[in-house]
């Protein structure tokens, strides 16, 4: 373990399994998001290590357990049947600080391999992304009703680009579905802004206390 690794360590550490995120704040101030898939691309084990061809496949890839190694690292379970990955403090912080290049990187590795990402999102027979939108309170009575089903654009990936459509149906809406006017739960469960939204999904928006 390097003097540096020593001297970071957690003070937060947080799954957002329906987002597909791992978010860690450190004991230096920084604050790092990583996609699941991110982490499960640059696995720390040696069988990963040693692949001739870039991990891919793995876009909707969770981590489905976080088993603590002491105090210095964690080794992370995937739900695709991966767990041999022990990551330590200073590894996941370096894949924080470094995501942008490494992530240019890898896509760089797959057009190498004439490897390609994923399958898209999932959508309806018709090839679109429909999704239950509930509505309470004012906000029922700015909506004229209290539910609809609508098909969302490709632009609209998560709560927070959500909350920009919506806000684009009318001057009423723009203020109404402010981020400081609305809590927004997905699945009945509350949401943060980089909450996925995908097909099948039921939103509803409750209007904050005044």
């Amino acid at each position: 373990m390097t003097e540096q690794e020593t001297q970071i360590a957690p003070t937060e550490i947080s799954l957002h399994q329906k987002s597909r995120l791992l978010e860690i704040a450190y004991s230096d101030g920084f604050r790092f998001k990583y996609p699941c898939e991110y982490l499960r691309v640059f696995s720390t084990a040696a069988e990963v290590k040693v692949m001739e061809k870039p991990v891919h496949g793995k876009e909707r890839v969770n981590i489905s357990q976080i088993e603590p190694q002491g105090s210095y690292a964690v080794r992370l379970h995937f739900d695709d049947g991966h767990d041999t990955g022990i990551y330590s403090w200073g590894t996941l912080h370096e894949l924080g600080v470094n995501y942008e290049k490494n992530w240019a990187d890898y896509l760089e590795q797959l057009a190498q391999h004439n490897l390609s990402r994923g399958e898209g999102r999932a959508m309806g027979e018709d090839g679109k992304v429909h999704v239950k939108l509930v509505y309470f309170i004012e906000l029922a009575k700015i909506s004229g009703k209290d539910e609809e089903e609508v098909v969302i654009p490709e632009s609209v990936s998560n709560v927070e680009t959500l909350l920009v459509w919506m806000r684009k149906r009318g001057d009423r809406w723009a203020d109404a579905f402010a981020d400081s006017n609305v809590q927004v739960t997905v699945n009945k469960q509350f949401s943060e802004p980089y909450t996925l939204v995908e097909h099948g999904d039921e939103v509803a928006f409750v209007p904050r206390p005044g």
